[in-house]
């Protein structure tokens, strides 16, 4: 294959990308929006009904509900390739379920009020940085590791925390910091969807596949972003 045809072959997928690409995002957002109403909602009843203290007070359960969601989501990413779309999306549809069961806490610490107007502060951050992703240039594939590291360094920070430090403005400080990393990833991965397009063939279910791939992704950077801004800006209860 002459280089001129492979160059012809790449700018073909690139079109055929960029056409797919608005279709594939209104699917990433109907998908991420259902699951953000699937995870509040059961946040919501879990808490109204008082089931939440039953969970807490079972540290086997509460875990192995934890460990579940994060089986799921690595169960995802690495096998989409072999799950049929409908399994991906039960899936998907279960781990939105079971994360409302597990971040019901942040009803019981914080007020209403402050929780609905963090929220939409985050819904505004994350979709400016999702703009910014579609129509940046710069290649942001290189930086894919060093958020990723960022959000290992975010797990242990907090944990450090919590058991030895104790500092409120450690709090704060990683708080901020996983605000930074996570609006990092949500331009991150919002380019990775287009250039996933480009690599995969064009049947209705790889593109659905993508589609759920990528709204996963973008949940999990809304929900992490939700919840660092909250620990900043959140209200308490007392």
């Amino acid at each position: 294959m002459t280089e001129e045809r492979l160059y012809e072959l790449i700018q073909e997928k690139e079109r055929r990308a960029s056409v797919a690409m608005p279709a594939t995002m209104r699917k990433v957002y109907i998908w991420m929006t259902l699951a953000l109403a699937i995870t509040g909602f059961t946040a919501w009843m879990v808490a109204d009904t008082g089931l939440w203290f039953t969970i807490a007070s079972n540290r086997m359960l509460f875990w192995g509900m934890i460990i579940a969601e994060l089986g799921m989501v690595f169960g995802i990413s690495a096998g989409i390739n072999k799950l049929s779309a409908s399994v991906a999306t039960l899936l998907f549809a279960l781990y939105s379920l079971l994360n409302g069961v597990t971040l019901v806490s942040i009803f019981i610490i914080f007020d209403i009020g402050s929780i609905a107007s963090v929220f939409f502060i985050a819904a505004g951050m994350f979709a400016a940085m999702g703009v910014i992703g579609m129509v940046l240039k710069t290649d942001l594939s290189k930086f894919g590791n060093i958020l990723f590291m960022g959000v290992i360094g975010l797990i242990i920070a907090s944990l450090v925390n919590v058991f030895f430090i104790k500092s409120g403005m450690m709090e704060l400080i990683v708080s901020w910091v996983g605000v930074i990393i996570f609006a990092g990833l949500t331009m991150y991965d919002t380019q990775r969807i287009k250039q996933m397009l480009v690599n995969a063939d064009q049947p209705e279910e790889t593109m659905q596949k993508i589609a759920l791939l990528g709204a996963l992704s973008l949940y999990l950077d809304f929900i992490n972003m939700f919840l660092y801004l909250l620990r900043i800006f959140g209200g308490s209860r007392n």
